[in-house]
């Protein structure tokens, strides 16, 4: 592999700093590497070479003029097929805005090319983001690059899979129930949901507005807090959007870089979260971290959360709820996909043949879904219960940080499962999500981080850490002392064994 693809984001930006290499030879170094494996991975929607590499030049042409540009200017970035953009295609990973250009990028995306950064595709991801594993997407699923014949994890598997098969150093994702934290646990890369208002979603392709968050994902936890300080912050497009201060996140990790800022944190592991079905692999090297962090000076603590268990049944039905009523608008006469039915009809005939056509089968079923519990007679039954549930788990969470400063969990209760062994049962995939829901719920910050691989396959284990709202740097300064801990454990960082696509990687396929 080229050299520059395997830096990390904060090596590569002190490289473009110093005038060791050009953003224009980054970005080509990146696409070159998409070129390769891509066609293996289906991490990318689309690209687009000629105005990346303008972008690219143009960095290089201010850096040259003496300018002073933000610290990632010129590195490469990808961005989850969610998030609206100008430059490039964006479909939501569904046939209904197949082709779709949006006049405007999303704010995320606007921030992120106001600090220079690269935008080089746009990633794969379940339809309208729902599904726990890529394999949703009307344009074909995205394999895992640590076993070709994985899922990679969902709904963001595509930026995911690109970070941990070194196409970008840095990716942009949404978080509805974990689809940031699971697809990272899944392709041992790193991945941030920020508290729920921190990054704007204005331009984010709605799929439950309560629920969804703009988060950052990356190889290492500088990186992704790099990212984070390039897109949090208020803005007046979006109406969720927290007017507040937000300390710096790289502070923050390079503040707890040194294990030793573990001493004296206190770890919470709610009882709850430790779920039955979680696979011994994933157990042991999640007891193995705790451990690592108590070596530290850290105190673990018991917690109980007794709603907890209730969060995936207000979650899927609050989650269809909110989608029965966004997808609304894909409706066959403001924008996107248009089917006349043979013969002509109704405009109530082509609304009909547009989403038969238009949306897939899991799209349908949370529709349908989310519709019943909205409608009449049902509303309070369904919906409003959950709603009261939420509010449950979220006080749960507030006893909870009385007593602890984070909550430490398995991200995800297995690894990466192979590609179909869950179809016909969504319920599998739904379960998946167990331990990542609860922090969209409550609208609380989320990060996972690599912490090794399972014995029984090899594949990466994902440790989660929670913290009160407001509190994102909290996680980050944990995180990154846990990451040393890994890699003076390991010897190397976790994100330097990925198998390339060359050896372990397609030895999956």
């Amino acid at each position: 592999m080229n050299e520059l693809i395997q830096l990390t984001a904060a090596d590569l930006a002190a490289k473009l700093q110093a005038g060791d290499v050009s953003a224009e030879e980054a970005t080509r170094a990146h696409l070159d590497r998409i070129a390769a494996v891509d066609g293996d991975l289906n991490a990318f929607l689309a690209t687009n070479e000629e105005v990346s590499l303008e972008a690219a030049r143009a960095i290089d042409a201010r850096r040259a003029a003496g300018e002073e540009l933000g610290e990632l200017a010129g590195v490469p970035l990808a961005v989850k097929d969610v998030l609206v953009t100008t430059d490039m295609p964006s479909t939501s990973g569904s046939k209904m805005l197949e082709g779709y250009r949006s006049p405007f990028d999303a704010t995320s995306v606007a921030k992120a090319r106001a600090a220079g950064l690269i935008s080089i595709g746009k990633t794969n991801m379940d339809e309208f983001a729902m599904g726990s594993s890529t394999e949703n997407s009307a344009y074909g699923p995205t394999r895992n690059p640590w076993a070709l014949d994985r899922v990679p994890g969902g709904s963001g598997g595509g930026s995911a899979a690109a970070v941990s098969a070194f196409e970008a150093p840095l990716a942009l994702g949404s978080d509805t129930g974990g689809s940031i934290r699971q697809p990272a646990a899944l392709t041992g890369t790193v991945g941030a949901k920020p508290t729920y208002g921190g990054v704007s979603r204005y331009g984010a392709i709605a799929l439950a507005s309560s629920l969804d968050q703009i988060g950052p994902c990356a190889r290492t936890v500088l990186d992704t807090a790099l990212l984070h300080d390039v897109i949090a912050g208020h803005d007046p497009h979006d109406s969720t959007s927290l007017a507040h201060e937000w300390p710096s996140m790289v502070a923050a990790a390079r503040g707890g870089a040194n294990p030793e800022s573990l001493r004296g944190l206190r770890v919470g592991v709610v009882k709850q979260l430790m779920l039955d079905g979680v696979q011994p692999g994933v157990k042991a090297r999640f007891e193995e971290t705790l451990a690592l962090m108590s070596e530290q000076g850290a105190e673990i603590i018991e917690i109980d959360a007794p709603h907890f268990e209730y969060a995936v049944a207000a979650y899927y039905l609050i989650l269809p709820s909110e989608a029965s009523s966004n997808l609304a608008k894909y409706d066959s006469v403001r924008f996107g996909l248009r089917v006349e039915p043979e013969g002509g009809g109704t405009i109530e005939g082509v609304m009909s043949a547009t989403r038969e056509a238009g949306f897939g089968a899991e799209v349908k079923r949370r529709i349908i879904l989310g519709t019943y519990a909205l409608s009449a007679g049902y509303y309070d039954a369904y919906y409003g219960s959950a709603q009261k549930v939420r509010t449950l788990i979220q006080r749960d969470f507030a006893s909870a940080f009385a007593q602890v400063d984070v909550i430490a969990s398995p991200t995800a209760p297995t690894t990466a499962w192979q590609l179909g062994a869950h179809r016909g049962n969504p319920m599998q995939d739904y379960l998946n999500d167990a331990t990542t829901i609860p922090a969209n719920l409550a609208g609380i910050p989320g990060l996972s981080l690599p912490v090794g691989t399972a014995a029984e396959d090899g594949l990466p284990v994902g440790l989660q850490l929670m913290a009160p709202a407001f509190e994102d740097a909290r996680l980050y300064r944990a995180g990154a002392a846990i990451e040393t801990l890994v890699t003076e454990r390991d010897g190397t960082p976790f994100w330097a064994q990925a198998p390339s696509l060359t050896a372990a990687g397609k030895a999956g396929a």
